[in-house]
């Protein structure tokens, strides 16, 4: 019986465009090349929780071999391949028992390594509504990007970036409790994080699982609250020094504010000072 490989020998290694946009648009060459099954590792980094049912696509590796490379990073010093992305495949690909994958290989840092693989899961848009969050998160808190950065790194609108990230305010219960009763809808989901506190959170969650609201009369049912209830106060950040020499207040629009969202503009108004490379002027409050 002949040796299994990754790649049928009628094709060539290609992969889609935002590959190519995202492989040149870092430094290090990219190289082609088939790699042993057992020289190749997972990413521990992996954006997304659980790989989903692989049966489909361990068929189709069975019939018609890895029809796009895994992005892998070599480390030297335990002489193995680890996964930048593609790691269904790699999953797939072992199950269906196949021997080598075609892989292309990126010269890349820790940092760089990371980065490429959120960027890559998130352009794939196969990650449930949570996992896109907490990956946009990562990327925001470990590489300082603001939610325009992001949205050029990945191909989406800035608004759409925002509305993802505000998932996060979901406590863990509550988000639990989403996951449990099968709420996956984005616009569900973005309807339970709107919503004022946990409790009402979790009444919500109720309510949908038990089919007695849908998406519309989620939202509508919101809107008839903010218009009986007294309008709401805006978010305002308060911080003094113990020594008294200065206080720091920042007001929002809005009157709900994450601390995720609260970090990203404070490192936006540092960024600013430092740009402007001299002293704050004083204005009047």
């Amino acid at each position: 019986m002949s040796k299994r490989i990754g790649l049928p020998v009628t094709l060539k290694m290609r992969h889609d465009a935002h590959y190519v946009e995202t492989l040149t648009s870092f430094s290090g060459a990219a190289v082609g090349r088939m790699i042993p099954t057992d020289k190749v590792r997972p990413n521990p980094e992996q954006p997304r929780k659980t790989l989903g049912d692989l049966r489909e696509l361990t068929d189709s590796i069975r019939e018609k071999g890895v029809l796009e490379p895994l992005l892998v990073r070599y480390i030297p010093r335990e002489d193995t391949y680890y996964i930048i992305s593609g790691e269904r495949r790699y999953h797939a690909s072992k199950a269906a028992g196949l021997h080598e994958l075609p892989c292309i290989e990126k010269i890349a840092d820790d940092a760089e390594t990371l980065e490429l693989g959120l960027i890559e899961n998130l352009q794939r848009k196969d990650l449930t509504p949570f996992e896109e969050a907490d990956g946009l998160c990562r990327l925001q808190e470990q590489f300082d990007y603001t939610h325009d950065d992001i949205a050029k790194k990945i191909g989406r609108a800035r608004s759409s970036v925002t509305e993802t990230m505000s998932l996060r305010v979901i406590p863990d219960a509550v988000r639990k409790a989403c996951i449990e009763s099968g709420i996956v809808s984005k616009s569900l989901l973005l309807q339970v994080a709107r919503q004022p506190n946990e409790k009402k959170m979790q009444d919500l969650v109720h309510r949908i699982s038990h089919g007695n609201l849908t998406r519309d009369e989620a939202r509508a049912a919101r809107k008839e609250e903010v218009v009986s209830d007294p309008r709401p106060q805006p978010f305002v950040f308060e911080y003094q020094a113990e020594d008294g020499a200065y206080r720091l207040r920042v007001h929002f629009r809005k009157s709900h504010v994450s601390r995720d969202e609260l970090a990203s503009v404070l490192r936006g108004i540092l960024r600013e000072i430092e740009k402007s490379g001299g002293m704050a002027s004083s204005s009047a409050a």
